[in-house]
């Protein structure tokens, strides 16, 4: 979830901000319905008031959406805005919107649910010949000489800190990709477009790609850096491409195992895929350097994921075999009483007392148990 001060952030980003107010501008008509989808603290359902929609649903998991029902008061929108506090996939309305506007991208566009929550609300909740903002995304990939960033990741396990072998670590790190910012010099290839993200057509969140290039200068190749450019609307978009002005999202860098010296004539083919698992995504990028002047001999060949890049002990591993058998440690019971107990007809307070008089090593007050029984009620009830 975002703090307020992280929702702020992304209305802070003018072009971000400049680019989906022309978008919406451009697309709502006096009696529009818009649903908003990720609204945070109600920016575009604000701005689509403001252009004339006649009703906007804004939809948000967050807590943010009361601060979102105040500033809508504050502006006079509050009868024009229905706020649901949930995830659009679990929400129906009765009618159909002529766009539906959001942001829900992390880094990247491949982020969390953003391309399945996409795909569900253009299939139930956009009228016929209706739009959608974005429109489409296109993800780009170059492979950078950056010396210092890559430093930056993998310094601290190289250089044995007193004396100390810490590769364990750095395995970690070399299959971690993290958000960073590079410059159009530090380009040691030119780009390549990896995806094409089509809203109005795209199905899987999975998305897979290779790309291929040819040295065109003697440099060291770190890994590689990938953003996107997005259209919004018909004419009007953005990029948080290296050349242009940094914006909130930033760029991905996924680091080699090692640096790589490459040559005029090199050939570079990286295999990158996203595959969406569970809540989130598992990166994998395959690196192949070839030397030009010796053909076949390979430089370096290097297999990443981000499954490598999360420790998981053996122990936790066995939990996720398909033949394992589960019983509920002590959490899960005092949870499974928790849930059990919430019937719709026993108030917290008596469901706090009952889970302490069961698992009285587990709560040091009546009010520690109350915290645990009303964190669930947050989640799970109605």
């Amino acid at each position: 979830m975002y703090s307020i001060s992280g929702f702020g952030g992304m209305i802070a980003d003018d072009v971000r901000m400049s680019a989906y107010e022309r978008a919406l501008r451009q697309a709502i008509r006096p009696g529009s319905v818009v649903v908003d989808i990720g609204t945070g603290t109600g920016i575009f359902s604000l701005l689509a008031c403001k252009f004339g929609a006649r009703r906007v649903y804004a939809i948000e998991p967050d807590p943010a959406t009361e601060v979102a029902r105040e500033i809508a008061a504050a502006n006079g929108y509050q009868d024009r805005i229905t706020f649901i506090q949930d995830l659009s996939t679990r929400t129906s309305l009765s009618e159909r919107a002529d766009v539906i506007v959001s942001d829900i991208r992390g880094v990247l566009p491949l982020f969390q649910q953003h391309i399945p929550t996409i795909v569900d609300a253009r299939q139930r909740l956009l009228a016929p010949g209706g739009l959608l903002i974005p429109q489409q995304d296109v993800v780009w990939a170059a492979v950078v000489e950056a010396p210092d960033l890559y430093a930056r990741c993998m310094s601290p396990w190289d250089l044995r800190p007193y004396g100390l072998d810490m590769q364990a670590a750095r395995r970690i790190v070399s299959n971690t990709w993290s958000k960073r910012r590079v410059t159009p010099e530090q380009l040691l290839l030119e780009p390549r477009t990896w995806a094409v993200l089509d809203y109005a057509t795209v199905e899987s969140p999975d998305v897979s790609g290779v790309m291929t290039w040819t040295g065109t200068r003697p440099g060291t190749g770190h890994g590689l850096i990938v953003w996107f450019d997005t259209v919004l609307a018909e004419g009007i978009g953005f990029s948080n491409a290296p050349a242009e002005p940094e914006l909130i999202y930033g760029g991905g860098f996924f680091p080699w195992s090692e640096p790589v010296a490459i040559d005029a004539r090199d050939t570079v083919t990286v295999a990158l895929h996203a595959n969406l698992v569970g809540e989130d995504y598992v990166w994998r990028w395959d690196t192949t350097v070839l030397d030009g002047l010796h053909p076949g001999r390979e430089k370096a060949h290097f297999s990443q994921s981000t499954f490598f890049g999360v420790p998981l002990s053996p122990a936790q591993l066995r939990k996720q075999a398909e033949n394992y058998v589960p019983r509920l440690n002590e959490d899960g019971e005092i949870d499974r009483l928790i849930l059990t107990l919430m019937n719709g007809e026993v108030p917290l307070r008596e469901i706090a007392r009952r889970v302490a008089d069961r698992f009285p090593s587990r709560f040091g007050s009546p009010r520690d148990a109350l915290n645990r029984v009303g964190g669930l009620a947050r989640q799970y009830s109605q």
